[in-house]
């Protein structure tokens, strides 16, 4: 482990991973902000942390205005990614735009994404709603006989390389200033009356000074929350992803393909790729990475080669467990300052959406933590606040 070179800092992010650096290099290169950033990450191999296991997908397919701005944003920073780096080296990120298929097979569904398809388009998004037959003419390999129609969005939506982002953002937040230290924070003091947090404790022992303290945990946020005195209700839940080969390939891209059973699919280069949550699912523990391999054999390949048969033969190439951070009280983030202990910022419970939205999401909170408030999206819906009074933030488009 590494020890911190100062005994306080302006800012101290508990995390290193997407969302660690993400607030760091945003935070690092805002022309008002000059202090001091201390990232502690208790594993810098990020071996197991969601943003290790991630998909790296992007949608505009939201029910929620800000949710979708929030993916516009992400869209413009991936297709834009060398001017915001604003380095010559830095690569071109490609978006592949296969985009998300879902589809509906009761007439009530079918309803909803027509709704959701205008609210979409009302806010710029490409989402077209399709009919059973122009999906087959698009898309002549699905089986849709169960199939009324679906909503499809070929702008902005698909896939792109996460992790050259996180790998970018962690090296220019560092060339900014951003002290990273391989350590793990252990203990929190607030003041006498409970307003801030002054000070954290590390493993070796070390006590650092904060003026803020920023959350960026994944699903150890609660761990994070609780030595603030604070309950969040986040929680680590297994998530199954299985990359395969086909006999007889596709002669097109695979949409991002929501069945109704709740298995997604998608084109993953020469492969594909697969994944569900369980039928039951419980909070896991921590180190809990255990791969169920029936998940493939009894729920995922039936319902693959069912919707597409040309996937009756295929051979299962790779797979992994990652763990989403779950938001048990609304599915959605919990970004901003607490209600009481005025220092202490969330930046969790993403329930899956975390890596698109790292880029808005990123920034709002960099904003906040210079500014005292958002000047780019207003992230006040994710409040904490939310949360004590009872009060959901609905979002009907959530996988």
């Amino acid at each position: 482990m590494q020890t911190p070179s100062k005994s306080s800092y302006d800012v101290v992010i508990v995390g290193g991973a997407m969302y660690g650096s993400s607030v760091a290099w945003w935070l690092s290169r805002t022309p008002d902000f000059d202090g001091s950033i201390l990232v502690v990450e208790r594993d810098p191999s990020y071996e197991f942390s969601s943003t290790g296991h991630t998909n790296s997908c992007i949608r505009q397919q939201f029910s929620n205005k800000v949710n979708i701005q929030i993916s516009q944003f992400g869209a413009e920073f991936i297709n834009n990614f060398k001017d915001f780096m604003a380095d010559d080296d830095a690569p071109h990120i490609l978006l592949q735009n296969y985009g998300y298929m879902y589809l509906a097979d009761t007439p009530e569904f079918a309803e909803t994404l027509q709704e959701l398809q205008r609210i979409q388009q009302s806010l710029g998004a490409g989402t077209k709603y399709m009919t059973r037959d122009e999906i087959a003419a698009d898309y002549p390999f699905y089986q849709l006989d169960d199939i009324i129609g679906g909503n499809h969005n070929l702008i902005n939506e698909g896939y792109f390389d996460g992790g050259t982002i996180f790998d970018w953002w962690k090296r220019k937040a560092r060339a900014q200033g951003v002290e990273y230290i391989h350590n793990e924070v252990v203990s929190m003091t607030r003041n006498a009356a409970g307003t801030r947090v002054e000070n954290v404790t590390l493993a070796l022992g070390e006590t650092v000074a904060c003026g803020t303290v920023a959350n960026c945990s994944g699903p150890r946020a609660v761990l994070t929350s609780r030595m603030a005195g604070i309950e969040v209700p986040i929680e680590p839940r297994r998530r199954y992803t299985f990359i395969f080969d086909a006999e007889t390939p596709l002669d097109r891209d695979l949409p991002l393909t929501i069945d109704p059973s709740g298995v997604h699919m998608r084109s993953d280069g020469k492969y594909y790729l697969a994944g569900c949550p369980p039928d039951e699912d419980p909070a896991v523990d921590y180190e809990d990475f255990y791969e169920d391999h029936a998940i493939w054999q009894d729920k995922v390949w039936p319902i693959v080669a069912t919707r597409v048969p040309a996937f009756e033969t295929v051979k299962v190439i790779n797979s992994w467990v990652g763990h989403y951070a779950f938001n048990t009280f609304d599915q959605n983030a919990v970004i901003g300052p607490h209600t009481q202990v005025e220092n202490f910022v969330f930046v969790n419970g993403f329930s899956g959406h975390g890596l698109q939205q790292s880029p808005a999401m990123g920034r709002g909170v960099a904003e906040w933590i210079a500014y005292g408030e958002y000047r780019s999206i207003d992230l006040t819906p994710f409040g904490f606040h939310r949360i004590e009074s009872g009060t959901k933030f609905v979002e009907k488009a959530v996988i």
